[in-house]
């Protein structure tokens, strides 16, 4: 019982240390700004307002929002396509390059993005794509993509060729098969992998400073302008608030999502 107890108390240790910067965030975006200045810390936010609010939603937010949530949802897509037929071709298939496949995979993922800036920029300037949603959309496609392929193989792998065949001994098509027995199995995969793809799109920050301009910027660049403006004092309140709203989608999604999510990850470790 005493193990227990203090297992449980530094569990409830941890949660507060690992929730008070969202809390404090939270607080700091209703204070006015001279409270927020001030040397002695306000943990509640008595007298605060939804000014600071007021002053982040503007045209500026709004068009970073739609960009970021652009790039997103393309992202999330085409790699979750991508990423599940190349999962399905190396765990399913025997085929010539296919071990060659899986080593450049994470030949791949150990090379830095930063080692990569110069090669993407002119890429993307020799297809006219800079300063664009295709274009960001396509580098960030290929830095999701080999880490999704890696970790939907394992799910992949997870489910029995079997169950497949057994559909197929009871009159299944190998198409209908597949899309009625195997592709439910696999969803907690897909969810888990998009999740991944969508957190990396959403909260990337160095691609999108050398592929965007600051006019066109995702969230993540919005956000850090709101930060550092020049001949002027930060405004912190508004800032808070800034990273609240960016935050605030992010949170939606994972609701939504928690119950696949969770079931897809241990999935992977168990059967992976």
């Amino acid at each position: 019982m005493i193990r227990r107890g203090l297992l449980n108390t530094l569990a409830i240790v941890l949660a507060v240390m690992w929730i008070f910067p969202v809390y404090w965030m939270v607080n700091t975006s209703f204070l006015p700004q001279n409270k927020a200045r001030t040397s002695d810390p306000t943990f509640l936010p008595f007298g605060g307002d939804f000014s600071a609010y007021d002053r982040v939603l503007n045209p500026d937010f709004w068009h970073s929002f739609r960009l970021s949530l652009s790039v997103t949802l393309i992202t999330v897509t085409i790699a979750l396509v991508f990423a599940f037929l190349s999962a399905l071709a190396v765990s399913r298939f025997r085929f010539g390059g296919r071990k060659g496949f899986i080593l450049t995979i994470l030949i791949v993922q150990m090379i830095p993005a930063e080692a990569l800036f110069i090669s993407q920029y002119k890429m993307l300037q020799g297809w006219n794509l800079l300063d664009s949603v295709a274009g960001l959309s396509v580098v960030y496609i290929a830095a999701v993509l080999p880490f999704t392929v890696w970790m939907l193989r394992g799910f992949v792998d997870g489910v029995p060729q079997d169950l497949e065949q057994a559909a197929m001994i009871d009159g299944c098509s190998r198409t209908g098969a597949f899309f009625r027995i195997t592709f439910p199995l696999l969803a907690p995969g897909l969810v888990a992998s998009g999740v991944y793809a969508f957190l990396q799109a959403w909260n990337e920050f160095t691609l999108a400073t050398v592929v965007m301009s600051p006019s066109n910027s995702t969230l993540p660049l919005w956000l850090r302008g709101l930060a550092v403006q020049t001949n002027q004092a930060t405004d912190w309140p508004a800032v808070m608030a800034g990273a609240v709203l960016v935050a605030l989608p992010v949170i939606i999604f994972f609701m939504l999502v928690q119950g696949r999510m969770t079931s897809g990850l241990v999935s992977g470790a168990v059967k992976g």
